[in-house]
């Protein structure tokens, strides 16, 4: 399932032509017609994704850091084109609650749709080809944390998220 998650995420990438990082998770989504909503939520809640008369709504919490928001919007991104039958199955059954959200959850990482939705966020703001890409250009120590925070920095997503990826590949 994490493999075919991260499939749809490089298509993706190809698709909208990038060629090197970061790549711009907010330009992709409005080529997909999806929209992107800045809400603050409670500070576990970090985004949602749902249907609004049928078309795709992402909601990020506006307090985060915007790498946060950046893994975030990508995250529920995954969850419209991975999951777009359990979108539109919670909005019939559960009025109260259609949506699908990130929370600590999701980021405890159990959940089959959740761990999909994350390989699919990893793999599109950090593409494999993209990682070794940059890894190739320096022979540095990888145990460098200046040298990891400034590849995190180049990618815009988080230190912790960036560690998370080298270590999955």
């Amino acid at each position: 399932m994490s493999e075919h998650a991260a499939r749809e995420a490089r298509a993706l990438v190809e698709k909208l032509g990038v060629k090197a990082p970061p790549v711009p998770v907010e330009k992709l989504v409005k080529a997909l017609g999806v929209r992107v909503e800045f809400n603050p939520f409670d500070d576990e809640l970090s985004g949602m994704a749902f249907l609004r008369d049928g078309k795709p709504v992402i909601g990020v919490n506006a307090n985060h850091h915007p790498n946060r928001q950046r893994f975030t919007i990508a995250h529920e991104l995954g969850h419209v084109l991975l999951h777009r039958n359990r979108l539109e199955a919670a909005v019939l059954v559960d009025k109260s609650r259609n949506f699908i959200a990130r929370d600590t959850v999701s980021a405890a990482g159990t959940d089959p749709v959740e761990i999909q939705a994350n390989a699919f966020a990893a793999e599109l703001l950090m593409p494999k080809k993209f990682v070794r890409q940059v890894l190739s250009e320096s022979a540095r120590d990888l145990q460098d944390d200046d040298y990891l925070i400034s590849l995190a920095k180049r990618f815009r997503v988080s230190l912790a998220a960036f560690q998370y990826r080298l270590e999955s590949m």
